[in-house]
């Protein structure tokens, strides 16, 4: 897709989502929520299994319905849609599937008016997943731009995910105890409000470029959280609200929507995306003050004294863009997204996080 092309895509998008990106990064944000978790999910696990850094859980894996019957083979650049329904999703299996293994899985959410094509292209998790073993999804939004709801209830999208899932796990051998949530931008949005809605499911996620902590948030345990933010962010501002990016088509869309003319010194204590990670702290009974280390020369890495079971980390990115960090597609937009760290890699990151967690077999 040209540059000029995604651009204006990309603006557009957000522009139908003003309201609920400019609360995206603020802990009391819920644009059009009431009242907490969806009354269909079920009561999860309180406690997960759960490694100290740089380690594996250990736990058996809990196979799902698929397991002895499903199609062997890595699965990639098709769409797959849902049972009676025009929804559709792109699977990705680790070549070593056999059919009778239960492998990981982890869905990858695309931003707004990316698509899943585009984002597979954009994070290249599918590969990642195969070179190390686990699955990954790749859904599709709806609309014009491709986008996602962001509410905890009378949600759609959470429906959606939620018979993915069950699809999924009835064709493919999945381990249902590992089972993980990233994204980008509204992706990230995405992934958030599955930690607040869907905690006896997904087992922890890694949303990037748009955490989300709305006040009506309430997992049913601590939900193991890592997230990242670039500071030079000029779509979806470090410290809340909606960059600069969006005036020249808002303006020829008729829009008077105001948007900021620059992008502010980034305040790594204050509001909107430090105030999600902190929030999320909150909520998993971690200690209150965080400790800061240097990842690397650009990369702040920022954690919490937090329960084993629901550990919180919030990379701050200095001078990233909206971007996935690592990524050469990211690299490649830097018009659009702004500078994309090179200095981590996010799919290693997300992945060795994950790791660290199993869901116990109820």
């Amino acid at each position: 897709m040209p540059t000029h092309r995604r651009t204006r895509l990309l603006a557009l998008g957000l522009a139908t989502m003003l309201v609920a990106a400019a609360c995206g990064g603020s802990s009391d944000s819920s644009a059009d929520d009431s009242s907490g978790d969806d009354p269909t999910t079920t009561t999860a696990p309180t406690a997960l299994t759960a490694a100290a850094p740089g380690e594996v859980a250990e736990a058996d894996p809990v196979p799902s319905g698929g397991c002895g019957s499903s199609v062997i083979g890595t699965v990639s650049d098709e769409q797959t849609y849902l049972d009676d329904s025009d929804r559709s999703f792109q699977l990705w299996t680790p070549p070593e599937h056999d059919g009778d293994t239960p492998v990981p899985i982890v869905f990858d959410f695309h931003g707004l008016a990316e698509g899943a094509n585009v984002h597979t292209m954009m994070t290249e998790l599918g590969e990642y997943g195969a070179a190390n073993g686990f699955a990954v999804v790749f859904p599709q939004g709806l609309g014009a731009p491709a986008r996602w709801e962001i509410g905890l209830t009378d949600n759609s999208d959470l429906d959606y995910v939620d018979q993915m899932l069950d699809q999924i796990e009835a064709t493919t051998c999945i381990d249902t105890s590992r089972v993980y949530a990233t994204g980008l931008s509204n992706g990230a949005f995405l992934s958030s409000v599955l930690a607040c809605t869907r905690s006896d499911r997904f087992t922890a996620v890694a949303p990037v470029a748009g955490l989300l902590h709305p006040s009506d948030c309430d997992p049913t345990r601590p939900v193991p959280v890592l997230a990242f933010h670039g500071t030079d962010d000029e779509i979806l501002l470090f410290n809340g609200g909606v960059g600069d990016k969006l005036g020249e088509v808002l303006g020829e869309a008729g829009q008077d929507t105001e948007v900021p003319t620059e992008v502010a010194d980034a305040d790594l204590d204050g509001e909107g995306y430090p105030a999600a990670a902190q929030a999320w702290a909150d909520q998993n009974g971690c200690d209150p003050e965080p400790t800061d280390e240097d990842l690397t020369d650009t990369v702040v890495d920022r954690t919490w004294d937090c329960p084993a079971d629901g550990p919180v980390e919030f990379l701050i990115v200095e001078g990233g863009g909206h971007t996935w960090p690592g990524s050469e597609f990211s690299q490649n937009l830097v018009e659009v997204m702004g500078t994309t760290d090179t200095s981590i890699d996010a799919n290693e990151l997300i992945w060795a996080f994950f790791q660290r967690f199993a869901l116990p077999q109820t």
